[in-house]
């Protein structure tokens, strides 16, 4: 694990963030009955757990800016310094009550993200990487996988939503490509938790568009960190700007790359 100064605050943020939303995913399962339902109570638990992130960071590293999902931008005496935030990735699973879900937390120095967390709080799993200190869960060094052909590759993906079908076609046309050739396909549906599993190795590479920073931010640096490749889905390198990925090992994510471009 990490013990620089920096993760210890990203860290105690996050769990105490983290805190908060287990307890909340404890009652969603009750809430799937009522009259109510559950949808106003877990936008409350995203807020909350954005919430605590903001004043623990704040307090931690005074001045730095913010981007947020549900606060949107904050800016900071310090410009050269911006939290990157998701308090609640995969919100969709924790509404169905559904343990894949993680706060996402990253930190841009000068336009370059140099820190990276992701914590599912419902298995207690924490993904942190620095720049040049390289990926970690928990107290385990991290690799992406060794794996080197696409057919022996399992490829986490993400679906476009109903609320974005206009997206569909393209990405029915790139699942077909990938199913021609790949071992296998997942979808986990929490993007910043796929990026983390690329980096243990448990998927060989993963894509995505329609994504924000705060998806992409803490999973771009733990894959890079872990040993893997990373480009936006056109092959560049604007992921955060473009809203996309391709990550993965080197080999399989080029192959991956030509496979959704040429789609």
């Amino acid at each position: 694990m990490i013990r620089t100064a920096l993760m210890n605050v990203m860290t105690a943020a996050a769990l105490k963030a983290g805190r908060g939303l287990k307890r909340d995913f404890g009652e969603v399962e009750n809430l799937q009955v009522s009259m109510k339902g559950p949808a106003d109570f877990v936008s409350a638990a995203d807020r909350k757990a954005e919430k605590t992130l903001f004043e623990e960071l704040s307090k931690a590293r005074p001045g730095y800016g913010f981007l947020m999902e549900e606060s949107g931008e904050v800016e900071g005496s310090d410009k050269t310094h911006r939290w990157i935030i998701d308090p609640l990735d995969g919100t969709t699973n924790f509404l169905h009550g559904l343990p894949i879900f993680a706060i996402s937390v990253a930190l841009e120095r000068e336009g370059q993200i140099v820190a990276g967390l992701v914590y599912n709080p419902a298995t207690d799993d924490m993904y942190v990487s620095e720049k040049g200190q390289g990926a970690w869960l928990n107290n385990r060094r991290l690799r992406v996988s060794a794996r080197r052909e696409i057919p022996d590759a399992l490829i986490g993906c993400g679906v476009p939503p109903l609320g974005r079908a206009a997206q569909h076609p393209k990405f029915k046309a790139e699942l077909a490509a990938v199913m021609a050739r790949a071992g296998n396909v997942r979808r986990l549906g929490a993007a910043a938790l796929d990026l983390a599993f690329v980096a243990a190795g448990r998927f060989d590479a993963f894509w995505e568009r329609g994504l924000n920073p705060w998806d992409l931010a803490a999973g771009v640096l733990l894959v890079r960190e872990a040993g893997g490749f990373v480009t936006d889905a056109d092959g560049g390198a604007d992921m955060l700007q473009k809203g996309s990925v391709c990550a993965g090992a080197e080999a399989i994510q080029r192959h991956l790359l030509s496979l959704i471009r040429a789609s």
